[in-house]
């Protein structure tokens, strides 16, 4: 048989990391644009949640990521920091800059994360970021005038979810 060594190395790495390691190992593979990376960190019963796409679960969660990345073409800097942990939680800061696909825009999102840590993945990412800054830069007019109210809100996270709907991986 032959054995690739450095997929072996890379298994038992993701399998004994720290919970710093693991949320290095997951912006780091989120810098590189490599979405099966990022999802190697998460836990199978992953909760992820955040403002745009609310609450997304398992797979859902995962191929988020995925086709956020796909969407992206690989254009999305992404730029960590402030990573601290514990035994079974760990928040960290992160910024992303990227040209919004629908209108062109460019955006810089600023977020701040929280996990919660189990087996050895993280099993619960929460990103909290300002929904109407994201829509001012991304949606241009329309976001500034309306991206506080709750109705464009909902509108944004119905079409997160729709596109998500549609991402078959």
């Amino acid at each position: 048989m032959n054995y690739d060594i450095f997929a072996l190395y890379s298994l038992i790495r993701y399998i004994t990391m720290s919970n710093d390691e693991l949320i290095t190992a997951f912006y780091t593979a989120f810098s590189k644009a490599d979405a099966e990376g990022m999802v190697a960190c998460y836990h199978d019963n992953i909760i992820f949640h955040d403002p745009a796409f609310g609450q997304l679960v398992g797979e859902e969660a995962k191929n988020m990521w995925r086709m956020l990345i796909k969407q992206s073409k690989g254009q999305v800097d992404v730029q960590f920091s402030d990573v601290k942990t514990h035994d079974h939680h760990g928040t960290a800061n992160w910024v992303a800059t990227y040209t919004f696909s629908r209108t062109g825009r460019k955006v810089v999102n600023r977020i701040s994360a929280s996990f919660e840590f189990r087996d050895g993945k993280i099993a619960r990412h929460t990103d909290y970021f300002d929904l109407w800054r994201w829509s001012r830069q991304a949606l241009g007019i329309s976001g500034t005038v309306f991206g506080w109210t709750n109705w464009m809100q909902q509108k944004i996270r119905k079409q997160s979810r729709s596109l998500l709907e549609k991402y078959k991986g």
